[in-house]
């Protein structure tokens, strides 16, 4: 991939910017695709099911409250998005195995780890529109992610 979340709003400076000084953690540095949600609060059970489906070049936007409690993703969970063909995933939140995913060929994007598992009651909201980091994360629109930051279609 070649292009700079820099560049891309320097063209465009009606992009939404996320300020929520998100780490990397999969090996890609650099991913980008339509979004799909998550919306869900230290449990994963969601993120396993919509991960699980084929992802066709998408990017998974998880909010769980930027909690830090518990992960929400871990490298089990992971490589079913590797498996099924999702560009990344944007976790407001926690994730767990880091080592095992900065060695995944995914675009992974969280506020912190955590080795704690999270609960598993089904709970939460998949294709809702999401607010975190300055930013609407609404299902369809664009993500494009690299070291720099993430940028997301204007609405």
């Amino acid at each position: 991939m070649s292009f700079s979340t820099c560049d891309l709003f320097d063209e465009d400076p009606t992009l939404q910017s996320d300020n929520s000084q998100m780490r990397n953690f999969g090996a890609q540095h650099k991913f980008s695709g339509p979004i799909r949600t998550v919306l869900c609060y230290q449990d994963n059970s969601l993120v396993k099911r919509e991960l699980a489906t084929p992802g066709n070049g998408a990017v998974l936007v998880v909010d769980g409250g930027g909690s830090l409690d518990c992960a929400l993703l871990g490298d089990m969970v992971a490589q079913l998005a590797v498996d099924n063909g999702w560009a990344g995933l944007v976790v407001n939140g926690a994730v767990r195995d880091s080592a095992a995913l900065a060695q995944m060929p995914l675009g992974i994007k969280a506020l912190g780890t955590n080795p704690r598992k999270s609960a598993k009651t089904n709970s939460g909201s998949v294709g809702v529109e999401l607010r975190f980091g300055s930013v609407i994360y609404r299902p369809g629109l664009m993500l494009h992610s690299d070291e720099d930051g993430i940028v997301v279609e204007a609405i």
